[in-house]
This record gives C-alpha cells, structure tokens and sequence, in this order.
C-alpha cells in the first residue's frame, strides 16, 4: 500500500501549494492538477469530445487549457492523444510526461503509462495501469484504462470484466460500450457486440460514433450494403465524422467497387479540416488502389502523404511513409527497391529528434523490415539473421504484440522451407487478426494437402472484413490470382 499513502501525500501537499486547484480528489476519482478553473473546464470540454471520438473538435479545447495554464499535464496529454501529426503527438506526449512529475500520483501513472505502451514496454504500461486502477476503484476511467490495456493486449475477457466495471460504477458513460463491442467482435460473438453497440447508440443517440461503430461490425459481418446506410447516418449527424467514409470506402472496395470508394474518398478529402486528415484519406485511397492491384498508383497515393507530412518536417509520420511503400514494393515483387525505401525510413528516424526510445524501437523494428526484403528473396539464413535480434528483444520486453510477431516470423520461414506442420504450429500463435496471417495458415494446410482446410482458412483470409486495412487488400489480391488460376 506504499503507492496509496504516496498518493494522499501528494494530494495534501499539492491542496496547500498556491493557486493549484485538485478536482475530483475526494470523490475517487483521478484528480485534476491545474492552476487554473478555467483551463480545468476547458480540459472537460475537450475530454468529454475526445471520449466520443470527435478529436478534432476536441482539439481546440486543449488547445487553450494548455494556454491558460502552461504547466497542465492533462491537457498537454489530451493535446497530444487528438493531435493531427504524428510530430505534435510526440511534441505534446512527451510535455505531459515531463510535467506529469508535478502532478498526483493518478495522473502521473496515467500519462506514463501511455508513454510505456508508445515505447513497446507493455509490461511496464500493465504494471502501472493495473496501480492506477487498484488506487482509483470507484473512477470509471481508469478502470476503462485498463480495460484498453488488456483490449491492446487480446486479452478480450479480462478486458470485458473491466469495461463492465466501469459501466457499472458510470452507466451513462459512453467509452466501454464501444470498447465491449469491439472486445465481443474480435471474439467473433457477434450478437453480443451488437447489444453492446445498440447500448452505446442508446447512451449517445445524437452521436456519430456509435453509429460508426455498430456499422463496422455490419462490414465485419458482410452486410455491406446495412453498413453502408449506418455509416451514412452517422454523417447524417455530423457530415464532418470523417472516419465513416474510409467505412464507406471499405465496404466499396470488398464490393468490388474500388471506384466508388475512391470517389466516395475524394468527399472525405474536400471535408478534411487539417493535414492529419487529408493523410487519412490519402491511406484510404492507398488501399483501395491495392485492392485494384494498381501498386503504382498505390505508390502515389503514399508519396503525396509523404509531402504533407514533409512541410512540417514530420520525420516519425515520413518514416511511417517510406515504410509501407516499401511494404507495397514488396508485395508486388520489388525487394530492392523496398529495401531502399527501409533504408531511408530508418537513417531519417536515427538522424531525428525523435527520443532514444523510438529510436531503438525503429532499430528493433528495421530488422522485421529487413526480414520482409530477405523472405521475399527466398533467402532463409538471411531471414533468420533478422529474426534472431527481433526475438530476443521482443522476449526482453515481454511485449506480447512482438512475441506472436515472432511466431510470425518463425512461421514464414517454415514455409520458405516447406515444414508446413511447423508453419501450422507458429502461425497458430501469431496474430490472428491479421487477414495476412489467416491466409499464410491456409498456404501451410494447402502445403500439407489439407485441401479442405485450406480452403476454409482461405475463405477466412477473404472474408475477415477488417476495416481500411492493407494486409487485407494484399490478401484480396493474392485470392484474386487464385481464383484467376482455376
């Protein structure tokens, strides 16, 4: 219990320090550390849009919490979770850490842990999200915290436990209904994330996320057409909710109507309110260019968010660039020049400002990209030299995302050596929300003479429906020349 008399330590100190104002202290909740009522109510303000999504109206709520009082941590942490490039992110992000030493313990455990989860230490996140909602029992939020935690991590029932804790303590608040839906559909329990989504459109009935949400889950369902007309009503709502047309775009292109999703794009372009979003409707366009197996102009969609982020010297949101241009090169059969685009990618994150962190993240990062160049070779001991560093950082870290990357990778090479029954062993434990790796078990059975398996991990591959997604347009390509090969 060291951490709770710490807590009330800070709390008594900091009610006494001039000008400091703590609200919520004494009701449970996480407090709010600032100097000022008026950027306190602005942080509401801001808080209250970003929870329901709309972080560009969020946005310039922060904005001005932040100028009222230069030493908020909590409004330079929302700042930065709304931010419109992946520059101001880390700008804002790593204010708020630095000033989260002055705010309560709360906070503190909040803004820091969110900072471990950006650094791939999701140990180091679990073990302060867990203390934040051990501390604040009765705070809907922080339980929803850690629910998210789990949620990042595909632990979907620890997850569900903790979103209905929080709906229990807050029912009208809103966040756990959407994350229950979502937590019910990876699960493939598609009835229950239906409730919880109609529960969330019950709570917020005059807002677009829910709306949104419940329409992905009729995409993820195959009910393109339904999904479409929710999509729709969300922007009914708000014409500016730009995230229900890359929805729209999706269920266009698993259609087989890549046109109408880009000129359904070429709407959310003229909408977009700032650069972060013209990138977001530039990736939209991206995939769909894949989904009609035109890399070229795929290539070109990429290289025009390149350019935006290029004018505000956004080497962490170019780095990203560089990188899934070199991911499409690959796919269609480009490894040399990918392996020119990872080069580049990685040489500008290292001569950044970027943090140490993210730097020695990027480095971890390079050799899965260097890994892609040596399988699509077919070079399996240069692969294997890749996979060796990746592993033991991944298990150093205990970072389980990058652990079922490993297998993985471990399951990739086994098909380059055709051991389909290792490939089967490995691939199972790898990432299996990733339509990509859906369709290497089905290579892996099909290797084995598993015809009727494969087919049945084949047709998974195709119709696992994941939203805006360019492993899945790679997928939709590769069943594409399948199917053209019968």
């Amino acid at each position: 219990m060291n951490w709770f008399k710490s807590l009330l330590t800070v709390c008594v100190l900091s009610s006494i320090l001039p000008g400091v104002v703590l609200t919520q202290a004494g009701d449970g909740k996480i407090p709010i550390t600032t100097q000022s009522e008026k950027a306190r109510d602005l942080y509401l303000q801001g808080r209250d849009l970003q929870e329901k999504l709309r972080g560009n109206e969020a946005l310039p709520f922060f904005k001005q919490a932040i100028e009222e009082d230069a030493d908020f941590a909590l409004g330079y942490f929302g700042y930065a979770v709304t931010a419109p490039s992946a520059k101001a992110f880390f700008k804002y992000l790593n204010k708020a850490v630095s000033l989260s030493e002055k705010a309560s313990v709360g906070e503190r455990l909040l803004i820091q842990g969110f900072q471990a989860g950006v650094n791939g230490n999701p140990v180091k996140q679990g073990e302060m999200y867990k203390k934040l909602a051990a501390m604040f029992v009765n705070d809907e939020r922080a339980l929803n915290t850690l629910g998210g935690f789990y949620f990042g991590q595909q632990d979907w029932d620890s997850a569900i436990k903790e979103y209905n804790r929080a709906i229990a303590i807050a029912p009208d608040f809103s966040q756990p209904y959407n994350q229950l839906g979502y937590a019910y559909r990876f699960m493939g329990q598609f009835e229950d994330a239906a409730t919880a989504f109609k529960q969330y459109i019950a709570v917020l009935p005059n807002d677009p996320n829910p709306l949104d949400s419940y329409a992905e889950l009729l995409l993820k369902m195959g009910k393109y057409d339904e999904s479409i007309e929710n999509y729709k009503k969300a922007l009914a709502i708000n014409p500016a909710f730009l995230p229900s047309f890359t929805g729209i775009a999706t269920c266009y292109n698993l259609k087989g109507e890549p046109m109408a999703a880009r000129k359904n794009l070429d709407e959310m372009v003229e909408r977009a309110g700032n650069d972060g979003q013209r990138r977001a409707a530039l990736f939209a366009r991206t995939i769909s260019y894949i989904f009609e197996g035109n890399w070229q102009q795929a290539l070109k969609e990429q290289e025009k968010m390149f350019e935006l982020a290029k004018k505000i010297n956004d080497t962490a949101a170019m780095s990203g660039d560089l990188v899934t241009m070199a991911n499409i090169l690959i796919e269609f059969g480009k490894p040399d020049e990918a392996l020119n685009k990872y080069e580049a990618s990685i040489k500008m994150v290292h001569d950044s400002q970027q943090s140490e962190q993210q730097k020695q993240l990027a480095g971890q990062f390079q050799h899965f990209n260097l890994f892609n160049v040596a399988e699509s070779k077919g070079d399996v001991a240069l692969a294997k030299n890749h996979l060796t560093p990746y592993k033991e950082k991944a298990e150093a870290l205990g970072n389980v995302f990058q652990i079922r990357q490993v297998h993985e990778m471990l399951g990739r090479i086994a098909l380059l050596e055709k051991k389909y029954e290792t490939a089967l062993a490995e691939l199972l434990q790898a990432n299996v929300q990733n339509p990509y790796n859906l369709y290497r078990l089905a290579v892996a059975y099909a290797g084995q003479g598993a015809q009727e398996k494969a087919e049945q991990w084949f047709e998974k591959a195709a119709n696992f429906n994941a939203l805006n997604n360019l492993n899945q347009a790679f997928v939709h390509q590769k069943m594409h020349k399948i199917t053209s090969m019968k």
